[in-house]
């Protein structure tokens, strides 16, 4: 049968009610009423319109929250996403006019605030100069920071390196150059001057230091030097990110780091690391950022100058003769008859005799023999003070000038060569912070000189304290023979309070800082001959009035004291008819008594408080011991001084 066939019997059984047979679980539809019917449509749509407001409210719903939820999004990404903000570059460098160059040295930005302006300038001077094509490095910040042996003297107009050998001298605006006698010159203009602010040439500064360097020239001129070598810490990136003015993502971008960057690390702060790029950019990256962190040893081949030494084979013991006349030159045999062991004796000869750079002098050859005679070497001894100047303007006046620096240095040299002198200790008191740079290129200059006519060459210097940072002992160290810390005048005419001239605190203090500078073999400690005595009595209220404000206002008794050697003090003591106490802090013997309407204190320097100094020489293997002065002595001291010093 055919298909239309089958369907049509299916349909006639159906219709014969064959259909309940075949579903017997189908309901026979019930036929409904016209009035049933009315009824439920209305229902039905009713329903459906329930349905589609429950929906719209959903879908508003949802539509709300999405908005909100975007909203707060927003807002928290706003508060807490990163930023895109990229830095200002000429702000964070402190670029100012178009040929400004940004230095980052060793990892460091370097601001015009350091270091400060020089010569008492209104404003510091850009640390960077791009001129006619060439890198140049203003002149305090390559002393400062880079290399401190260069010298630039804005009164002549000149630039020098004090070499072992001589110095290498460089006028401005030159390419040429002497290196001690030896004319040369560069490609390039050497040094650039604006007004009194010198700048140098970079590939110049290398010549002479240990430091590499590179520039760059996008997105600012920038010269990034390394000149200090030794262990550092440093990471690669581990993902393309940022490095930010500071920690936070909140803060300007400074530069793009891309993965496998390496970076120096400077600080922890957790979450972020100070870091230091290769092109010069010091700022912040995320900690997870970092990957292999590690300490990396660097270093860079340089063959350093090196000045070498006269070096005595024995332990030095020298005294300072105080020679204010030539005729005490002649008491030399009486004044060194009882003494023992001594190797060496410094006369006070040479003094500043004006601003000009003119030396007095009070040298004797006859001195020289009959010290030679006795064994002992003559070590001439250069003041700036008790020769026709007496200030520190005036002694600024003269170091502040290569010529007179010159002129000082070629008299002091032929007056001991004619003199037949051994060596000369310099002995400056009166160098402010300000001359600080010109006295250590005078220390400089005259060491060479020294060498070169096989002269001795010592400096004294006052116990290393803050205050005298200037006088830059470590480089003594290197260019002189010997350097002399004078372990006194711990109390002095000068001071608001009584006090020991040497306790042995001060000696100890004095030594430690030294030797952080200058090597054991090189260091001589200096101890006094003498004592002071001193007469307290309580200020009236008119002088306390007068003191108002000032440092002096803190202290009630007025204080006055006068120097006596060892025999004298001993004296004073007995006749004042009291006993002596040993002093357990300072190591001293101890007296103090009323008389006269006030107190009188003294803290005796003996052979007990001495040997206290001398064990304290002895223990640090020092280069040897300088007594202050000659002939204040107790006679006695000097067996003392053998048994520890020779």
């Amino acid at each position: 049968m055919d298909e239309r066939g089958r369907r049509g019997t299916a349909s006639g059984r159906a219709g014969a009610g064959g259909a309940r047979g075949r579903y017997p679980d189908r309901k026979p539809r019930r036929p409904e009423s016209s009035g049933q019917g009315q009824n439920r449509r209305p229902a039905r749509r009713s329903s459906r319109a329930r349905r589609r407001r429950r929906n719209a409210a959903i879908r508003w719903t949802i539509f709300i929250v999405l908005i909100i939820a975007a909203a707060g999004g927003f807002v928290f990404w706003k508060k807490y996403g990163p930023s895109n903000e990229r830095a200002d570059l000429t702000k964070y460098y402190e670029l100012e006019a178009e040929n400004d160059v940004a230095v980052v040295i060793n990892d460091q930005v370097i601001r015009r605030d350091m270091p400060a302006a020089e010569d008492g300038a209104a404003e510091a001077p850009t640390p960077g100069k791009m001129i006619d094509g060439q890198y140049y490095i203003e002149y305090s910040v390559v002393r400062e920071r880079i290399n401190k042996r260069f010298y630039w003297d804005p009164n002549e107009s000149v630039l020098l390196y004090t070499l072992p050998g001589g110095s290498v001298s460089v006028e401005v605006g030159s390419k040429e150059y002497t290196d001690i006698t030896e004319q040369k010159s560069e490609e390039y203009v050497i040094l650039k001057t604006e007004g009194r602010t010198a700048y140098i040439a970079l590939p110049f500064i290398q010549a002479y230091t240990n430091m590499e360097y590179a520039v760059y020239d996008e997105p600012v001129q920038r010269a990034v030097i390394t000149c200090e070598w030794g262990e550092k810490q440093t990471a690669s990136i581990r993902r393309d990110t940022q490095v930010r003015y500071q920690g936070g993502v909140k803060s300007p971008v400074l530069t793009d780091v891309k993965k496998s960057d390496k970076v120096t690390v400077l600080e922890d702060e957790d979450d972020w690391m100070k870091v230091g790029t290769e092109d010069g950019f010091i700022g912040y990256v995320r900690t997870g950022d970092l990957r292999d962190i590690a300490a990396e040893t660097t270093s860079r081949e340089f063959e350093e100058p090196v000045y070498t030494n006269i070096t005595k084979n024995y332990t030095i013991n020298m005294a300072w003769h105080n020679v204010s006349n030539t005729d005490a030159n002649s008491y030399i045999l009486e004044t060194i008859a009882g003494t023992k062991g001594l190797t060496t004796i410094a006369p006070t000869w040479f003094s500043l005799s004006d601003t000009e750079g003119n030396v007095s002098s009070l040298a004797d050859p006859d001195y020289v023999n009959y010290a030679h005679q006795s064994n002992l070497e003559v070590w001439a001894v250069l003041r700036d003070f008790h020769g026709g100047i007496n200030s520190y303007d005036e002694t600024y006046e003269v170091l502040s000038y290569t010529s007179k620096r010159t002129k000082v240095i070629n008299q002091v040299i032929a007056e001991a060569l004619q003199s037949g002198v051994d060596g000369i200790n310099l002995d400056f008191e009166l160098v402010s912070v300000e001359c600080g740079e010109h006295y250590v290129q005078f220390v400089r200059e005259l060491s060479v000189k020294c060498r070169q006519n096989g002269l001795v060459f010592s400096v004294d210097n006052y116990v290393p304290q803050p205050y005298n940072e200037h006088y830059d002992i470590e480089e003594q160290g290197a260019v002189a023979d010997y350097v002399m810390v004078m372990g006194y005048d711990e109390h002095t005419d000068g001071s608001y309070q009584a006090g020991s001239v040497a306790s042995i605190g001060y000696l100890e203090d004095g030594i430690t800082e030294a030797l952080k500078s200058v090597p054991a073999e090189k260091l001589v400690a200096g101890v006094p001959f003498f004592t002071r005595l001193w007469f307290e009595t309580p200020k009236t209220e008119d002088e306390l009035a007068e003191e108002a404000g000032t440092e002096a206002a803190s202290y009630p008794n007025k204080v006055t004291s006068y120097a006596y050697g060892m025999d004298e003090a001993a004296e004073i003591v007995s006749a004042a008819g009291v006993q002596t106490e040993w002093d357990a802090t300072a190591k001293q013997n101890y007296a103090q008594w009323e008389a006269d309407g006030g107190v009188y204190k003294i803290w005796l320097e003996d052979e007990q408080s001495l040997e206290e100094k001398l064990k304290v020489i002895k223990a640090n293997n020092l280069a040897g011991v300088a007594e202050w002065s000659l002939g204040m002595e107790d006679p006695g001291v000097w067996d003392l001084i053998l048994q520890y010093v020779n």
